[in-house]
């Protein structure tokens, strides 16, 4: 029988024999067909446009499967309070602030489309989470310019890019209606920016990177009070940089306006949403000044601070705190050029500053999780792991190793003071999943949070990648890229199926389930009690959909005339329905008693 790899050739005495195939004569295979046409295709002016326009209609696909099913606010009260901005913003009427306090409508000015176009609650929702698709997954065209601006070849830094937009903490909070979605965008956008301001290029080039790195920090003020931190330190590179002219003046200028007229706008929108809720001012910068200047808590702080960038370098298998352990080197090394140094001690000076600032304002509410808080460093997550990625693939054996066992010392030595300092408190105190998913799939435990079970299994992952780059070389980077891809789909899709759904199916008891069993219409103007429970009335701001809703106790604070409903808690056992609201006006009469869930409604006659 005759292979593909002979052919057969008559000899002159007649005998038939065979002799290796030449390489001209063999039929191309299909690996060389497609290498081929790849080759041909890149010189295309259409292929790589169109190549990341595929790869960035696949993120916002992915996301889209992923929260097919929610319809429903879950995440209290934050969620419920972004919608209410959302709401007043795209021109429907106010209602109550599940929050407390106005928060910044950047955000929900985002969103506020659906709001405009939804008739019902349901459909408002499933709109906002593909709105929240869509501006999510930008994570991976903007990653791409990163991981080129670093000097990568373009099918490697498409590669990464994709495993970058699918790292659990980038997918994981744009299944809610959180700042999140949005905020690792802006981050993204703003330290690209700043590098190609500060990198040599044409005048009216770096102008508009100057302009662009104002905007995306202003807008992030605009969208999270982390905001505040990137304004702070995007002045201070400004100013430093006018004064030291390390970059053309006119640009710098031309930043600090942009800077300004965007502060005036976060300013105007601020006022503007503060004129349409008669609640109180927000309490952050308070809480804030408290957790630093205050003995008492200063170790509470101090603990949470590295528990947070403990979980940091976890949550990106510590490819981020290569990240991490570069830009620290490169601030003090004259090794790396100016434009890196500076991008670098910025990145790392706001995951520093967002870390102590949320350890200072979270609340004592005796939650595990809050000791290694996820959700406040994640937006710097992508940032961290391209230029984790960088070092991967441009360091030399010997740098790449120092790098690694840094990161792997900082990682086990954060662990370890964090263990020391709360102590029993990790074990014993509420256990809320949803506040530390990466460390909990990482352990494969859902049940409880084992701080050396996840560092270790983080630091697996990054020793293989390691491992496998030693042996292979950069050949290898194609491989690894597929690799993480594939890895952070699997695992964003676990977390969830683990987390996310579980979750917010425990959660529909207190939105729309409350809603059908009160019978309350989304047309309705509802009362709901200061006792009831806390998540239905946070919940219900957003399921009364056309009216409105008050928080009020009706048996010592007047009811609006133009309630239509009021949902109190049941009285003392064995007394009647209307015991609980003794004086209540002759016009309004218990309409339905819910012993199971031990609520009753009030409807006017």
């Amino acid at each position: 029988m005759q292979t593909s790899a002979e052919t057969v050739e008559e000899h002159p005495d007649g005998a038939v024999g065979s002799r290796p195939q030449t390489d001209a004569e063999r039929p191309p295979g299909a690996t060389t067909r497609v290498a081929a046409w790849f080759e041909r295709a890149q010189g295309r002016r259409w292929f790589w446009p169109g190549a990341l326009a595929a790869g960035y209609l696949g993120e916002v696909l992915f996301r889209l499967v992923l929260v097919r099913h929610l319809y429903y606010p879950s995440v209290h009260a934050d969620e419920d309070s972004y919608l209410v901005l959302a709401r007043v913003l795209a021109g429907r009427g106010t209602t109550e602030m599940p929050v407390g306090s106005v928060i910044p409508g950047g955000y929900p000015l985002l969103i506020s489309p659906a709001f405009r176009i939804a008739d019902d609650p349901a459909t408002a929702y499933h709109m906002i989470m593909g709105i929240n698709g869509l501006l999510n997954a930008l994570v991976f065209p903007l990653a791409f310019l990163a991981l080129r601006r670093f000097g990568l070849q373009r099918p490697l830094a498409y590669i990464f890019a994709a495993a970058t937009a699918l790292l659990p903490p980038v997918v994981f909070y744009s299944q809610y209606v959180l700042s999140d979605t949005v905020l690792p965008v802006l981050i993204l956008s703003w330290l690209l920016c700043m590098h190609g301001w500060l990198s040599e290029g044409s005048l009216k080039r770096r102008t508009w990177f100057a302009a662009g790195t104002a905007a995306a920090a202003a807008y992030s003020m605009a969208t999270h009070d982390r905001g505040g931190v990137v304004v702070a330190l995007t002045a201070v590179v400004f100013l430093g940089v006018l004064v030291l002219r390390w970059a053309p003046w006119r640009t710098t200028v031309t930043g600090l306006g942009v800077l300004a007229v965007g502060l005036v706008f976060v300013k105007a929108l601020s006022s503007w949403l503060n004129n349409q809720f008669d609640v109180d001012a927000s309490k952050t910068g308070t809480y804030l000044i408290e957790g630093i200047t205050n003995p008492d808590i200063l170790q509470r702080t101090l603990t949470r601070t590295i528990g947070q960038i403990w979980y940091f370098i976890i949550s990106t298998w510590g490819i981020g705190g290569l990240a991490v352990v570069v830009c620290l080197f490169a601030v003090f090394s004259k090794r790396f050029p100016r434009p890196y140094r500076i991008v670098g001690g910025v990145t790392v000076a706001l995951l520093f500053g967002t870390a102590l600032a949320a350890a200072a304002t979270l609340p004592e509410d005796w939650r595990i999780d809050n000791w290694v808080y996820a959700r406040y460093c994640s937006y710097l997550v992508p940032v961290a792991f391209v230029t984790g990625v960088a070092v991967l693939a441009r360091f030399g054996r010997r740098s790449l190793g120092y790098a690694v066992a840094a990161t792997m010392g900082l990682a086990v030595l954060i662990a370890q003071l964090v263990i020391w300092s709360a102590g029993s408190l990790l074990v014993k105190q509420v256990f809320i999943g949803w506040g530390m998913p990466d460390a909990l799939f990482l352990a494969s435990d859902w049940g409880r949070l084992n701080m050396w079970r996840t560092t270790a299994a983080a630091f697996i992952i990054l020793g293989a990648i390691v491992m496998f780059r030693y042996a292979g070389g950069r050949r290898v980077l194609w491989a690894t890229g597929i690799s993480l891809a594939l890895f952070g789909a699997f695992a964003t899709t676990t977390i969830t199926e683990q987390i996310t759904d579980p979750y917010t199916a425990w959660r529909k008891t207190y939105a729309t389930d409350f809603t059908k069993a009160a019978g309350i219409k989304s047309t309705d103007n509802a009362v709901l009690a200061w006792d009831i429970e806390g998540n239905i009335r946070m919940a219900q701001a957003f399921e009364v959909y056309k009216g409105r809703v008050w928080y009020r106790d009706p048996r010592w604070q007047p009811v609006p005339e133009e309630a239509t409903v009021i949902a109190t808690p049941l009285p003392e056992a064995g007394k009647a329905p209307e015991s609980y609201w003794k004086d209540h006006p002759a016009e309004w009469y218990v309409e339905r008693v819910d012993q199971k869930r031990g609520f009753m409604i009030w409807r006017k006659h």
